[in-house]
């Protein structure tokens, strides 16, 4: 009978490539209602996944490590911190403008922040 991969197996393999781990951000960034730990987790799965391919074991270990901290901030501090903690795994934040669907008259609302594979 053949073996079964879990579902954290299967998600930390598929966040090996850059893209999907920034699809992966981004869309818990989009949550309109997020569990609080939500984020976190997100965080540390991406970190499973791209430190690997980034970094020695031990250096990934400190780098999730330094997740708690960096969540705790406030403010612009938490965003720029968020943004340098990203750029070793391979991403990085940007701002983009996003197009509203509702009205004709205004193409486009507001900007957000989006997480993109560094190249």
């Amino acid at each position: 009978m053949p073996k079964s991969r879990s579902y954290q197996e299967y998600l930390i393999e598929s966040l090996k490539e850059p893209v999907e781990a920034a699809g992966y951000l981004w869309a818990i960034l989009q949550e309109e209602d997020p569990e609080p730990e939500l984020l976190l987790l997100a965080l540390k799965d991406v970190t499973l996944a791209l430190g690997e391919l980034h970094m020695s074991p031990e250096q990934a270990k400190l780098h999730e490590e330094k997740l708690d901290e960096l969540l705790e901030k406030r403010g612009s501090d938490a965003i720029y911190s968020l943004a340098d903690w990203l750029k070793p795994l391979g991403l990085e934040l940007t701002v983009t403008v996003r197009e509203k669907a509702d009205n004709n008259d205004a193409i486009y609302s507001h900007s957000e922040l989006e997480l993109l594979p560094t190249r």
